[in-house]
């Protein structure tokens, strides 16, 4: 307890450190409001204004009946590196989220659907797909690092290439994630694209995402490339903006 009465930005700053410091590990549930308010000795309605602090920075979740849930995770470097399939594959990982999750020491869980369906008009055009046709495989995950659901994405793959193979399987089967997997089917890509915007979630990625629909996301369109040129995939991700670091490396002139 501190000898010092606390406003409600010291008791956000004291808990902020102790999920820093790893006393409240991601996944995990913070003592209830009357314990914190007796700790620093505070009014119950000072700490529920700091775990307010800590919600808007998106450290902690308030969740109804089932106290307040640490949210923070170290942040994840997307850089082009995380795509090499060595880092992929590392440890039989199953692609790059799994791979980087498990080097932050968490549990990576994947949540996968798999079905044949009209893309959108975007991706149909990527592809040079005809529209109104159900001409393509999405493999939609929500994924999730020691409980907590940090990214959604939807993989598009040519029906021609993809129907009857491993990338049909609804599981987190394939070691290396599906660049690997079109890579064993004759597809390897060579290059890739990417555009990142940022935007607010709509209401579905909201509760997926288990966010407010106040906080920003990213958007990141990912098209693979093979050799001759021919997109082979189209991946939508969207993961909210604070658990990410955009890093680019490339060559000057």
């Amino acid at each position: 307890m501190s000898p010092t009465k606390l406003g409600f930005r010291e008791i956000a700053k004291e808990i902020r450190r102790e999920i820093l410091d790893g006393r409240y590990p991601p996944g995990s549930v913070l003592p209830a409001v009357p314990v914190l308010a007796e700790r620093y000795a505070a009014s119950p309605s000072l700490v529920n204004r700091a775990i307010q602090v800590l919600a808007a920075e998106g450290k902690v979740r308030p969740q109804q009946g089932r106290g307040t849930k640490v949210t923070w995770l170290p942040p994840r470097v997307h850089s082009p590196a995380r795509f090499n399939r060595s880092t992929r594959e590392e440890g039989g990982a199953k692609g790059a989220f799994d791979a980087e999750i498990k080097a932050l020491g968490l549990e990576p869980k994947h949540e996968i659907t798999v079905e044949h369906a009209e893309p959108p008009a975007e991706v149909a055009d990527l592809m040079n797909l005809p529209h109104g046709e159900v001409n393509c495989l999405v493999r939609r995950r929500r994924l999730l690092a020691s409980g907590i659901p940090i990214v959604l994405n939807a993989s598009w793959f040519p029906l021609s290439i993809a129907q009857g193979t491993i990338l049909e399987e609804a599981g987190p089967v394939i070691v290396g994630g599906v660049k690997s997997a079109l890579a064993e089917l004759g597809h390897r890509q060579t290059r890739a694209t990417e555009r990142i915007t940022d935007r607010l979630p709509d209401e579905a990625e909201a509760l997926a995402l288990e966010i407010s629909p106040e906080r920003t996301v990213f958007e990141i369109v990912h098209v693979g490339h093979t050799a001759d040129d021919a997109v082979v995939e189209v991946t939508i991700t969207v993961t909210p903006a604070h658990y990410l670091i955009i890093e680019s490396n490339f060559r000057l002139d």
